[in-house]
C-alpha cells in the first residue's frame, strides 16, 4: 500500500530545508521524469501540445516544451501570462531556445494539460472552460500534468475537467486523484519523482491507496489441521434468502470451514451450506442483513446478535431499531451511499443527500470513523473507503461491472469468512474488499453480463 497527500506542499518544503533541495531542482525532476514518460511510451508519435496555465503548474509544462523540443513538434500554448517565479524562469529559459508560443491551438499526437492541476481553487472562467472542452474534444493521447485541470484536492469536479488518459503525478500521490468522480478523468496515474526516493520525500500518511499486492488470500498452509481450525460463519436469513445464500456462498468459497444460515427454512438451499433455526454453538463470527427484509422481528434479531462474536453487517438492518444498539461492538459495516447517507442521519453525524456524500466521501468518512472509532467502515462505490479509527484505504480496483445486485453480498459473505477464521475486523475489511474486485477481474465476460456467481468463482483464480 502507498501513502496518501492532500497536499505535497509541506513535502515539498521539507524537501527544501532538510535535504537543501531548491524548487528548481524539483521542477526538473519533475519534468523530467515526464518527458522520460513520453517518450518511453510515446515515441512513435510526432507532435506534442502542451497548454500551460500561469502557475507552476504551466512551468512544468513550459519546462516540458524545452526538454522535449528536438524530438517532437512542440506546439506550446500559454493560456495566461505567466505569475509565478518558476513560471517566468521556466519560459525565458525556453523562449532561449527559439521554441516559439502558439496562440492558437490545434490537435497533436499528444495533448498535455498543464492548465491549474492542483492550484485551481476558485471559480473557473468560462475561458478556461471553453479551452478545456476545445482540447477534450482533440483525438491525441491526453495526458495530465500532477492533476487533471478542474480536479481539485478534494476530488470534486468543475463543470469542466481536463479527461486524461494518464495522469504524471509529482512527488505524493494526491488524495483528490481518486474520489469516485476523479475516476473518470484521470486515467492511469503515474508517480514522478522529484530527486528524492520516496522513503525520505514522504511521511507516513493516515491514508492509504491499496495495491494488488496487499491481497492475502486465506491460503491454508498448515497441514495438521480439521475443519475445526477455519471456523464457523452463520449468516442471519430473512425475507430474500437468494441474498443470504450469495453470502454463504461467497464464504464457503474464501476458506471458512462451515456456513450456516440462521433462521427460517430456505428452500432450494446449495449442499454445502447448513440451515438451523438458532445459532449454532460453534459459530465464530455472524453476518446480517443481506435480504434481511425491514420487518425482521427485533426480539428474533436481538436473540441472535446479542453475543460478543465478530460482526459483520449489510443492508436491511442499517434500516432496523437494533442497529444503533451495536454500536458499541467491534464490527464491519458495509453500506452503499444511500445507506450510508442514512446512517449518518440516525446517528446525528450528518443530514446530507447522496449528491453531498459523493462529492465529499473523504471528510465524511473520517467523520464517521472518528465518532466511531471501534467500527470498520466500507464505503462501497467506484472507489471504496476503508476507515477504522485515525486509518483510511482506498480501493481502486472495482469497475462498473460490480454494479449488479448480489456483489454486495458477495462482499458481506467475504467479511464474514475472514473474521470467522480469526482476522481482526480492519485486516478483514481490507481482504475481503480487495477479493472481491480482483476476482471480479478474473472473468472473461463483457463488463455488463458479470453475475455474483462470476465473483464467487473467481475467488479460486486469486
Amino acid at each position: 500500500m502507498q501513502n496518501l497527500f492532500y497536499e505535497v506542499d509541506s513535502l515539498d518544503k521539507r524537501a527544501y530545508e532538510e535535504f537543501y533541495l531548491s524548487e528548481d531542482i524539483l521542477m526538473e525532476h519533475a519534468a523530467n521524469g515526464m518527458a522520460d514518460f513520453i517518450k518511453k511510451n510515446h515515441a512513435d508519435k510526432k507532435s506534442i501540445l502542451i497548454v500551460c496555465g500561469s502557475g507552476n503548474n504551466g512551468a512544468d509544462g513550459i519546462s516540458l516544451a524545452r526538454l522535449l523540443y528536438l524530438n517532437y513538434d512542440v506546439r506550446l500554448h500559454i493560456h495566461s501570462e505567466p505569475s509565478s517565479k518558476m513560471a517566468k524562469l521556466q519560459l525565458k529559459r525556453t523562449l532561449a531556445l527559439g521554441i516559439k508560443i502558439n496562440k492558437e491551438i490545434v490537435d497533436a499526437d499528444i495533448i498535455v494539460d498543464a492548465l491549474f492541476g492542483s492550484g485551481l481553487n476558485r471559480d473557473m472562467n468560462q475561458e478556461s472552460s471553453s479551452l478545456l472542452q476545445k482540447i477534450n474534444f482533440f483525438t491525441g493521447i491526453k495526458i495530465a500534468c500532477d492533476i487533471p485541470s478542474g480536479l481539485n484536492k478534494d476530488g470534486q469536479l468543475y463543470k469542466d475537467t481536463f479527461i486524461a488518459d494518464t495522469t504524471l503525478t509529482m512527488g505524493g500521490i494526491k488524495h483528490g486523484l481518486y474520489s469516485d468522480k476523479a475516476k473518470e478523468v484521470v486515467g492511469q496515474v503515474v508517480l514522478l519523482d522529484l530527486g528524492l526516493p520516496r522513503e525520505l520525500y514522504e511521511n507516513e500518511a493516515s491514508w492509504k491507496l491499496l495495491d494488488a499486492s496487499d491481497l492475502k488470500p486465506p491460503f491454508r498452509d498448515k497441514k495438521n489441521t480439521h475443519k475445526g481450525s477455519f471456523g464457523h460463519l452463520s449468516l442471519i436469513g430473512g425475507e430474500k434468502e437468494g441474498a443470504a445464500i450469495i453470502s454463504a456462498l461467497s464464504a464457503f468459497n474464501y476458506g471458512v470451514a462451515l456456513v450456516t444460515i440462521v433462521g427460517d427454512k430456505v428452500n432450494s438451499l446449495p449442499f454445502s451450506i447448513m440451515q438451523d433455526t438458532n445459532l449454532p454453538d460453534n459459530t465464530s463470527a455472524i453476518a446480517c442483513g443481506m435480504g434481511l427484509g425491514k420487518t425482521f422481528q427485533r426480539d428474533r434479531l436481538s436473540k441472535f446478535l446479542s453475543s460478543n462474536l465478530p460482526l459483520v453487517l449489510d443492508a436491511d438492518i442499517f434500516y432496523h431499531s437494533i442497529f444503533t444498539d451495536l454500536l458499541h461492538k467491534e464490527l464491519i459495516i458495509t453500506p452503499h451511499p444511500k445507506e450510508f447517507v442514512h446512517i449518518l442521519k440516525i446517528l446525528n453525524l450528518a443530514d446530507i443527500s447522496i449528491q453531498e456524500l459523493q462529492d465529499n466521501r473523504f471528510k465524511y468518512a473520517e467523520l464517521f470513523a472518528k465518532k466511531h472509532p471501534n467500527i470498520t467502515l466500507i464505503l462501497k462505490g467506484a472507489n471504496t473507503i476503508i476507515a477504522y479509527k485515525n486509518s483510511f484505504y482506498i480501493n481502486t480496483f472495482g469497475t462498473s461491472a460490480l454494479a449488479k445486485g448480489g456483489s454486495g453480498d458477495v462482499l458481506t459473505g467475504l467479511c464474514g469468512a475472514l473474521l470467522a477464521q480469526g482476522y481482526s475486523c480492519i485486516d478483514a475489511a481490507i481482504q475481503a474488499s480487495l477479493a472481491q474486485t480482483l476476482a471480479a477481474k478474473t472473468t472473461q465476460k463483457n463488463s455488463y453480463a458479470l453475475t455474483p456467481e462470476d465473483i464467487i468463482k473467481g475467488l479460486s483464480c486469486l
